[in-house]
């Protein structure tokens, strides 16, 4: 039985208090906010090169396989995310679905990428500022958490401002790198239907099983879409909404990476040199040192503008998880507490910004990786499960509701499955450590208390506050 107890958002806080987030994002706005976070040009930078040194010149066809899967993740998020429009995100959507216990589950899961993800890509910043001003790694990605702390406390619509902007420069390097590409074609579009990997004894063909081994990776490279649910508070009519946003960004982030890939398997000069190259490289040599610079700084543009929509979406998961009562009731009050003037949850944006920057200024974060992708898989799988059970429960009004259901979730089942069957055993006993201790805090502490702990809010289906007073009178003195 499905343990899921209809709280409203007043009921979480005490009368003096009960102010709410500001619904005040269009989707476009969203779309910017999203995008931003998937930073499509620096997975472009970052991550095909790596793709290019397994897959050679079949990257191409991984990306557009790993993008086949990221739609079938995309219409789970997107139906979840109509149905329990919360910024508690994924445990909000799995707690309605699969009840209280599997909901807390994948609040610890989605926390460990809430802390480890953020200063992972803001040590990144200096590597890409190298060729303008030697800066320390940790101590740059350190100035880039707290930067974008102080940026992600500001109101909402003026950070998708912020962030649009920034984000013109990362399509702007992306277009350069198209452009560049198609003006130094070496060969014809043949070797992007029957394409080569690069081996010790030269170039053989790809294989369906080079295929499969880079999936994971091509999957994730579009992996931020699905934050779309964090903003959904601030959405307007988000029941229409985080449907269009998420396949929109998707739609997007999908182009910018993949049409630059093309072009740069088509004018690199020997199919070799994606073994051991680079964009940096390939971009200095068709347009020139200062282009390349240029580019350059535009991705560490973009890591700034992807941090500052991580801390800014990971603040509202953290934010709504103290309105539903995850934590004892002093917590409660200081997370779900609310900036006088941008109605931003300021404090719970601190809980994420300030951890961040220790993270990235002191610890070797970097060697998560393997962890961080182990847990993201997971997390895709339980949300899979989610969306295939979601259909017996009874269907919400205007809830977007995806087409050959129950096909999307059974791939991303089988799909990322594989993935993590292959993944190192370190990287799954520390994911499987993060499960023991979510399950050991819901048994020992939520469930003991279940009508009063971790009463998990969708905030579009309110009642006006003198009736939720009247209802649950009992409800509103709880953190008192």
């Amino acid at each position: 039985m499905i343990e899921s107890i209809p709280v409203s958002p007043a009921e979480v806080k005490p009368p003096h208090e009960r102010r709410r987030l500001a619904r005040v994002l269009g989707p476009g706005a969203a779309v910017l906010l999203v995008l931003s976070c998937i930073t499509p040009a620096s997975s472009l930078f970052i991550i095909v090169p790596e793709l290019f040194a397994t897959q050679g010149s079949g990257a191409v066809l991984a990306i557009v396989a790993g993008f086949v899967v990221s739609v079938a993740i995309a219409a789970c998020y997107a139906e979840l995310g109509t149905r329990t429009a919360s910024s508690g995100g994924e445990y909000a959507m799995v707690t309605q679905t699969l009840g209280k216990a599997m909901g807390w589950l994948t609040f610890s899961l989605a926390g460990v990428l809430l802390w480890l993800i953020p200063p992972i890509f803001a040590l990144g910043t200096a590597d890409y500022l190298a060729d303008l001003v030697e800066l320390p790694r940790a101590a740059t990605g350190a100035i880039v958490m707290l930067l974008s702390t102080a940026t992600a406390v500001l109101n909402i619509k003026a950070n998708a401002v912020v962030t649009g902007t920034f984000l013109a420069l990362e399509m702007i390097a992306a277009v350069v790198v198209t452009f560049l590409g198609l003006g130094h074609v070496q060969r014809g579009p043949g070797e992007l239907v029957s394409p080569h990997v690069i081996t010790e004894n030269g170039l053989e063909p790809f294989t369906l099983a080079i295929l499969i081994s880079g999936l994971a990776v091509s999957t994730f490279l579009v992996s931020g879409f699905g934050t779309t649910v964090y903003l959904a508070e601030e959405l307007v009519d988000p029941r229409r909404n985080v449907a269009r946003v998420v396949f929109w960004t998707l739609g997007l982030g999908g182009l910018v990476i993949l049409v630059p890939t093309v072009t740069t398997v088509l004018a690199v000069d020997d199919l070799s040199d994606l073994a051991s190259g680079s964009f940096s490289q390939w971009v200095a040599a068709w347009g020139g040192e200062r282009v390349a610079v240029a580019v350059n700084v535009a991705i560490a543009i973009a890591i700034l503008n992807a941090v500052i929509v991580m801390v800014l979406q990971n603040s509202r998961v953290v934010y709504a998880s103290a309105r539903d009562r995850s934590w004892p009731a002093p917590v409660n009050r200081v997370l779900t507490k609310l900036h006088p003037r941008y109605s931003t949850p300021w404090l719970a944006t601190l809980v994420i910004g300030i951890p961040g920057a220790i993270l990235a200024g002191a610890v070797e974060v970097e060697a998560l990786l393997g962890v961080t992708s182990v847990v993201i898989s997971t997390m895709y799988v339980v949300v899979a499960i989610a969306a295939l059970r979601a259909r017996r429960q009874a269907p919400v009004t205007q809830a977007w509701r995806m087409p050959l259901w129950p096909l999307p979730p059974l791939v991303v089942i089988g799909a990322i499955g594989y993935a993590l069957a292959g993944s190192a055993r370190t990287d799954i006993l520390i994911a499987a450590g993060v499960v023991v201790a979510a399950l050991a805090y819901y048994y020992v502490y939520l469930a003991r208390c279940p009508g009063e702990r971790f009463l998990v809010v969708d905030p579009t289906d309110k009642q006006p506050d003198h009736l939720e007073q009247a209802q649950h009178p009992e409800a509103v003195s709880a953190l008192d």
